[in-house]
C-alpha cells in the first residue's frame, strides 16, 4: 500500500470567475494566476513547481448551479487508465474517460460509489 499523499489538483466551479477570484484574492491574500482559456476560464492558485505542494483552481461554469458539491479534487496517477479500469468494480462509475489536457498531461472523472465525483491526473 502507497503511504504518500495522491491528491495533486482541485477545482473550485465558480458562476462568476471575477467575482470569485476577488474573493480567494482577498481572504488568502495571494494572487491567483489565470490560465490559457483551451478548456474555459480558469484562474489557478499559485504553486511551487518541483515542489510536493498541491495547487488547485477556480474554473468558471455559466450553467453551474450552486449546490455546495461544486469541487473536485485530483488524485495523482502513473496513468489514467488504471484506475479507470477499477472504478466500476469498485462500485463507481467513470464520467469522463481518460483524455489530454495538453502540456499538463492526462485526466479523468469518475464518481464514487457516494455521487461524489473526483478527478484522476497523469503525466502518461
Amino acid at each position: 500500500m502507497k503511504k504518500n499523499n495522491p491528491v495533486g489538483w482541485f477545482e473550485i466551479y465558480v458562476s462568476d470567475l471575477s467575482r470569485s477570484k476577488r474573493f480567494y484574492e482577498t481572504v488568502f491574500d495571494t494572487k491567483l494566476i489565470d490560465l490559457p482559456t483551451d478548456w474555459g476560464k480558469q484562474s489557478a492558485f499559485p504553486w511551487d513547481n518541483g515542489s510536493q505542494n498541491i495547487s488547485g483552481a477556480l474554473v468558471e461554469k455559466k450553467d453551474m448551479i450552486t449546490n455546495g458539491n461544486n469541487t473536485i479534487i485530483y488524485f495523482v496517477s502513473e496513468d489514467c487508465v488504471t484506475e479507470e479500469h477499477k472504478v466500476e468494480t469498485a462500485g463507481g462509475k467513470v464520467i469522463t474517460p481518460k483524455m489530454s489536457i495538453g502540456e499538463f498531461g492526462f485526466m479523468s472523472i469518475i464518481q464514487d460509489t457516494e455521487g461524489n465525483t473526483i478527478g484522476l491526473h497523469s503525466r502518461k
